[in-house]
């Protein structure tokens, strides 16, 4: 089975959930053009106040949509991006 791309998602200020988007632009080494966590140091905000020197290593994150459906299966009604995260 080929993965397939379900939803894309950012936003340009930090927040627990993210748009989904129609479609976004990867920039190498920075991340997701426009996403608040897009950049060459650390944007997390804990990680920020430790050491704002850090490579980011964090700029995108995918997540499989079965872990989703897992958490449907358990009461929990999310959709790609309402946790800040691209499936």
């Amino acid at each position: 089975m080929d993965p397939v791309v379900v939803a894309v998602a950012q936003s340009a200020v930090h927040g627990f959930s993210k748009p989904v988007a129609a479609e976004i632009t990867l920039l190498a080494g920075l991340g997701v053009a426009g996403d608040a966590h897009a950049g060459e140091r650390v944007k997390h905000r804990s990680r920020v106040a430790r050491d704002p020197t850090q490579p980011n290593l964090r700029q995108v994150h995918l997540l499989h949509a079965e872990l989703l459906e897992a958490l449907a299966g358990r009461g929990f009604a999310l959709r790609p991006g309402d946790v800040g995260r691209t499936c």
